[in-house]
């Protein structure tokens, strides 16, 4: 009987959301429909007969009613009645009681992009690499530079731009690279993306065609492996040393037109690019006309030795595209990064930039611009830096214990995590689990390598854990790594 249909779906309805009466019954209706319980021209009863039975008001039956005729599930004949529509589709037979595959709902890239490692796999815990420590950023000071930008604020800033960011955030950045990267960049070079996804995102459309080939560090940052794949570009994973990547002459044989590398600090090995190596990346630029990427991720950060100047500040012939961001100094939501692009590309690249993400948030510009110019910037990455290498030493302390020749740490000079290389027989990902029933998140090395199996380790970040939690927490950490080193 319909009543008894409707009233158990409508009670159904109920129990699971807080729709009013007459959606609940559209909705029965409608599922009743499109489920081929009420059939084409079939002849609902009236609308007083469906008061009666469901114990609705009149006004509820006619808006779900109503409703339905508008939508074209219901046809309503003058002195008849109200009907099902016959031309609402119809569910198919059953023909045979073999189950019925459920269509893929990702592309082949999408699940691709999806199955690979995720950066929500990445829950905040004591030594979960990536992560900075935004807690001490000086908020209230931010919230009034804000809103002096919001009040003064012309109808200009509250538009897209198409210059590539506002002009005195280029300018500081510009004074900024200049003096404490080496780069050599007038202000027209630099746009301000959304940050470096968005960066890789740009140069991969604009540098490459679909099918072209990338070169890039293996092991590697996940998020630029994602932004190639995305855009249609096939990954050639470069091996990397204790020099960075190393391109090895066959390598030759798959030409890129992009090569991506971290060179100040190689994620996540930390492995430091030599200036060798770094002649031998622009030379093999030169040789197969590539642009070379740069992410310069987390070079303000370094605890030893003189700053390592950056590749793009070797380039002599503009084949260098440097990329920032912000959000490590300063906190990952401000979502503003950077690119230094060769002049001869500028002018496109912003066009495109444009055309594609329209670019705003020009105030929160202004007032990050003002926040440099003002030395805040300079303060926070000051206090930033020593709040970090008090973290890095005890961290480094209480893993002192567990390191041997074939257990020893790599990239603790720079950044905010290290790289624990472990022994080939040991299995990485199943101690990272182990780590992780201790309420600890770290990485294995392992997940990182898009090629090659012979990397082994462990990538534990320092930038979000306080120095209280790391005091506390490396202690277990080791204790746990010990017992998975023991003899």
């Amino acid at each position: 009987m319909l009543s008894e249909l409707l009233l158990t779906e409508i009670n159904r309805l109920n129990q699971r959301t807080r729709l009013p009466l007459h959606r609940q019954l559209y909705e029965a209706l409608r599922r009743a429909i499109l489920d081929g319980k009420l059939v084409a021209e079939e002849r609902l009863p009236s609308s007083r007969d469906l008061v009666q039975d469901l114990q609705l008001s009149r006004n509820t039956v006619v808006a779900a009613l109503n409703q339905l005729t508008v939508e074209g599930y219901l046809i309503s004949r003058v002195g008849s009645g109200t009907y099902v529509n016959p031309k609402v589709p119809q569910p198919p037979a059953r023909q045979s009681r073999q189950p019925v595959r459920a269509p893929d709902r990702l592309s082949h890239r999408g699940q691709a992009l999806s199955s690979r490692f995720c950066a929500s796999e990445l829950e905040i815990q004591p030594f979960t690499p990536g992560i900075a420590d935004f807690s001490a950023f000086p908020v209230a000071l931010w919230q009034r530079l804000q809103n002096k930008h919001w009040r003064m604020t012309y109808p200009d800033m509250l538009d897209y731009s198409s210059a590539g960011g506002h002009a005195p955030l280029r300018r500081a950045i510009t004074d900024y690279l200049r003096v404490f990267r080496s780069v050599p960049v007038d202000m027209e070079q630099v746009i301000i993306t959304s940050g470096t996804q968005e960066s890789l995102e740009l140069c991969s459309q604009l540098l490459a065609d679909q099918g072209d080939t990338v070169w890039l560090e293996d092991p590697a940052y996940w998020g630029a492996g994602k932004a190639f794949m995305a855009n249609g570009l096939n990954l050639h994973p470069v091996p990397v040393d204790d020099q960075g990547i190393a391109p090895h002459p066959r390598d030759n044989s798959t030409p890129p037109q992009l090569i991506y590398v971290t060179p100040s600090h190689q994620y996540p090995t930390g492995a430091v690019m030599s200036l060798a190596r770094r002649h031998q990346i622009l030379s093999l630029a030169r040789q197969h006309g590539a642009w070379v990427l740069e992410d310069d991720y987390d070079s303000e950060f370094r605890f030893s030795g003189p700053p390592i100047s950056s590749l793009a500040g070797l380039d002599t012939e503009e084949r260098v595209l440097y990329l920032g961001s912000f959000s490590k100094v300063l906190y990952p939501g401000l979502k503003l990064g950077y690119m230094v692009v060769p002049k001869g590309l500028a002018s496109a690249l912003k066009r495109t930039h444009y055309d594609l993400n329209r670019p705003g948030q020009i105030p929160v510009q202004a007032a990050l611009a003002e926040f440099i110019d003002m030395g805040h910037f300079a303060s926070a990455l000051r206090k930033a830096r020593q709040s970090y290498a008090q973290r890095r030493h005890c961290l480094l302390a209480a893993l002192q214990p567990c390191l041997s020749d074939s257990a020893y740490i790599t990239g603790a000079e720079q950044g905010l995590h290290l790289c624990l290389r472990l022994p080939d027989a040991i299995n990485d990902k199943a101690l990272a689990q182990h780590i992780g029933t201790l309420g600890l998140i770290v990485r294995p090395l392992s997940a990182y390598c898009l090629k090659r199996h012979d990397m082994k380790g462990l990538i534990i970040g320092y930038g979000y854990a306080p120095l209280a939690e790391i005091e506390h927490f490396g202690p277990v950490l080791a204790k746990a790594l010990a017992q998975e080193l023991a003899p």
